[in-house]
């Protein structure tokens, strides 16, 4: 499918058909994100909206402490903290 590029005041706009539109589930005003690949390629896909669930299941359960956290561990209190 080819789109053609069109000037919108200071800004270039590509203009989407409604059936691409439709077909790819899209709206006005959704907001998406757009990337470009090595090879020139560009990417457009629905912005992430994460949550907590997702984040922790992105994390390495494996991987060791960095080392400015890891003194935490050992610190001991020197005012009137609570531990």
């Amino acid at each position: 499918m080819e789109i053609v590029l069109r000037k919108w005041g200071n800004s270039t706009v590509a203009v989407l058909p409604p059936v691409l539109l439709k077909a790819l589930d899209l709206a006005a005003g959704q907001a998406m994100t757009l990337n470009v690949t090595s090879s020139g390629q560009i990417t457009l896909s629905s912005r992430c909206i994460y949550t907590l669930e997702k984040l922790v299941t992105m994390c390495d359960a494996a991987a060791s402490k960095p080392a400015d956290l890891a003194l935490w561990d050992t610190a001991k209190p020197i005012g009137n903290e609570s531990w």
